[in-house]
């Protein structure tokens, strides 16, 4: 009888503790995003923002003051306003503040269009008094043009005052030969191969345009023997598509060490998963980690998560923790890319993130 009262009260205890001190969560999140990326204010807040969730030629946005419970501030940006460029196709928004303004980098077909090319994405840049908008273009054009379609916005803001964009060149009209196109032409699967390269460029710094010319970064393995060939081909190997993607860039700074992690593989596949490749310099030379991919399915380990991929980091409310922000899907939610918040960590210039889960965890 003691000892049930002792474990009654223990658990009365730390009932009431946690009550007091926190929450649970567990993946996915109630937010059907791809391309999640969560801004944290000066005030502490987060907004999400991503592409999808409803908005129409445009993007939505969620806030949060815990990265738990979410709140939907409907859509923040409109395509139409009085300087969009865009036609269709808006992807993958990221928001930066600076100096008391909000800047949204995103990518969507551009109008101007001539050659009447199908995929014809550009990135540009809207600016927002707030973190909800109304987003409006700063101007009625893309930041620049470098004669094919580009993707996934991505911007470091260096040590030393210098702005850096990362985008993605798409698959489209970009065949490229290797082993893995030699591989799939002689099994009769595919004549060609398209690929998604990785590039960075400096930006001016009121974001009006670029400075220089932009920089190769990274590139499916052109070898099969490549430590990463085996999973940056699963699209192709798997005969999924004639394509080899490397895309959804996020750099980010540790120590003396600039980490580049990147999503491989069909997008709207189960193969979808994230690498790294880390390097000295904003520009590379970038080398892919040994311990890639450090996010992918789930399945094979009695999971039920796929097409984990196009991630952006934040931190916890306290500041500790480092936090991988990504999209998936599961066996309940089919199609429809929903967000995930998982743990991760660099330890001895190794990055590793612990997902994806689905479990109930305490609140992060």
């Amino acid at each position: 009888m003691k000892r049930f009262s002792l474990l009654a009260i223990t658990f009365l205890f730390i009932t009431a503790l946690f009550a007091q001190t926190g929450k649970t969560y567990s993946n996915p999140l109630d937010v059907q995003f791809g391309d999640p990326y969560i801004l944290r204010t000066a005030g502490g807040k987060y907004f999400m923002y991503g592409t999808g969730a409803g908005a129409k030629n445009g993007f939505a946005a969620y806030s949060s003051d815990d990265l738990v419970e979410w709140k939907r501030e409907g859509q923040v940006y409109f395509g139409d306003n009085k300087n969009g460029w865009g036609e269709h196709s808006y992807w993958a928004p990221e928001v930066y503040e600076r100096n008391g303004k909000y800047y949204m980098f995103y990518s969507a077909h551009w109008k101007v269009n001539p050659t009447k090319e199908e995929e014809n994405f550009k990135i540009g840049v809207a600016v927002a008094d707030q973190p909800t908008g109304p987003f409006i273009d700063m101007q009625d054009k893309p930041i620049f043009d470098p004669g094919y379609p580009i993707i996934d916005a991505n911007v470091l803001f260096a040590a030393n005052g210098k702005t850096y964009l990362y985008y993605s060149r798409c698959c489209y009209k970009h065949p490229v030969e290797s082993d893995v196109a030699k591989w799939a032409r002689k099994k009769g699967w595919y004549n060609e191969i398209e690929e998604s390269w990785v590039y960075g460029i400096e930006m001016k710094s009121d974001f009006s345009g670029v400075i220089g010319e932009p920089v190769l970064l990274l590139r499916p393995p052109v070898k099969m023997n490549d430590p990463q060939a085996g999973w940056e081909s699963l699209s192709v190997t798997s005969k999924e598509v004639n394509r080899r993607w490397t895309e959804g860039s996020f750099i980010f700074k540790e120590g003396d060490t600039y980490y580049m992690m990147y999503s491989a593989n069909y997008f709207g596949g189960k193969n979808y998963a994230v690498g790294y490749a880390t390097s000295k310099s904003p520009l590379g030379p970038f080398k892919k980690a040994a311990n890639n991919p450090v996010l992918q399915k789930n399945t094979a380990k009695g999971g039920i998560v796929t097409g984990t991929g196009h991630n952006s980091i934040t931190w916890s409310p306290d500041g500790k923790t480092m936090l991988c922000v990504y999209h998936g899907r599961t066996s309940k939610t089919g199609d429809e890319r929903v967000v995930f918040i998982d743990k991760m960590k660099v330890s001895k210039g190794i990055l590793t993130v612990d997902g994806p889960t689905t479990q109930t965890q305490p609140k992060l």
